[in-house]
């Protein structure tokens, strides 16, 4: 089974410069010598730039100048492309263009063509197959020939079986249909137990959370009215978090251009011997990361400082102190990885229509568009002239 949450926090997958190719592919000849010579590699990115990505260990990561420590290369094999490599006639030294699927196709197979990740970097593997889960890619299967004994041993790992193909081992990971969980930010289903949260939808829920934030910052902290309900709350998206059905807190989060501001956390006394705070923290930093932001930001209680810490927030140098509402505080922010579903310019438009956080299942104007184009109140104005 692949861990992908196990080995993220220290490595980085990354699509590399030309520059960083050509020395990654200089550096894996050593241990391949049959690795497919850089001009095929490069003619098969041009096809589908996904079929190249560069792992590094994240200590080691520079943004600004990206350099790979390893890498995974695969084929994005359309049907006869896969027809061919089960077959055993796909010429994967130098693949032709009429069997590779482009970057907007979805293939048929994903061919594993090279690896070349030593040590703590195999881990990499995992996270590329990861990062290879986008709708285009959702669902399609792996397949890999060892080209070492090492190699044997990592695809067995992962989750590979073996099959005779002619004279040669094809390794198979199969990534049928499957219901997905829930994201954090949407867990919650009525007459559930444990913890959920969910995102505030409707003036009831925004009612739960004023009650939630009276009960802990009004009546525990003694804080006025008008410091504690300040204008913000109809400009933000809020999550609640729920014991069974009961509401016991709440997170507020407010959006601008690069980064996401984490604030207003609360969870009732009697609660607070669950993991609810914990269960909203990580669900706002997912909600954060699905729409595209990587820096997350917050004013935390110096005396919590230690529990934002654990989800990676950090007092970055220039952090002010600051004092408001009778407690100190001070700015901290967490840098965070891309998330393989952020939407952006270019994702579904009808998923960017759904309900807040409610990204990864149909609504009602995804059905809507199974009607015939009317244009009601258009074509009944003209006919009235």
């Amino acid at each position: 089974m692949l861990r992908v949450d196990r080995i993220a926090r220290h490595l980085v997958v990354f699509m590399p410069a030309p520059d960083d190719l050509r020395r990654l592919i200089e550096d894996a000849r050593t241990d391949l010598p049959d690795l497919a010579p850089l001009h095929v590699v490069q003619r098969v990115m041009s096809i589908n730039p996904d079929s190249v990505l560069a792992i590094a260990q994240k200590h080691n990561f520079d943004a600004a100048r990206p350099q790979g420590d390893g890498f995974v290369a695969c084929l994005m094999l359309n049907a006869a492309g896969l027809a061919a490599l089960k077959t055993g006639t796909l010429d994967v030294s130098d693949p032709p263009a009429a069997m590779l699927a482009g970057q907007h196709e979805r293939p048929a197979g994903i061919y594993v063509w090279a690896v070349y990740a030593r040590r703590r970097l195999a881990g990499g593997v995992s996270l590329v197959f990861d990062r290879l889960s986008s709708p285009t890619y959702r669902g399609v299967d792996f397949y890999a020939r060892a080209a070492t004994p090492e190699g044997a041993d990592l695809l067995t790992t992962l989750g590979f079986t073996v099959r005779k193909t002619g004279c040669v081992d094809l390794y198979h990971f199969a990534r049928g249909p499957k219901t997905e969980a829930a994201p954090l930010y949407d867990s919650h289903k009525p007459g559930g137990a444990g913890t959920s949260v969910a995102v505030a939808r409707n003036l009831e829920d925004l009612s739960r959370v004023i009650a939630l934030r009276a009960a802990v910052y009004m009546a525990e902290q003694a804080c006025p009215y008008e410091e504690e309900f300040d204008g913000n709350d109809l400009s933000a998206t809020h999550l609640i978090g729920y014991v069974g059905d009961e509401p016991a807190g709440c997170l507020r989060i407010r959006f601008f251009a690069d980064f996401a501001k984490i604030e207003r956390l609360a969870v009732r006394a009697e609660f607070r011997n669950t993991r609810l705070a914990f269960a909203l923290v990580r669900a706002g930093i997912e909600l954060a990361r699905v729409k595209g932001y990587r820096r997350l930001y917050g004013h935390a209680q110096k005396r919590l400082v230690g529990f934002w810490s654990r989800f990676g927030f950090r007092i970055f140098d220039g952090a002010q102190e600051l004092v408001f509402s009778d407690f100190d505080y001070v700015e901290m922010l967490l840098e965070a990885e891309p998330h393989p579903q952020a939407i952006g310019l270019g994702a579904d438009p009808y998923v960017i229509i759904r309900p807040e956080g409610r990204w990864h299942r149909a609504g009602t104007l995804d059905r809507s568009r199974s009607r015939a184009v009317t244009r009601p109140s258009v074509d009944r104005t003209v006919a009235a002239r």
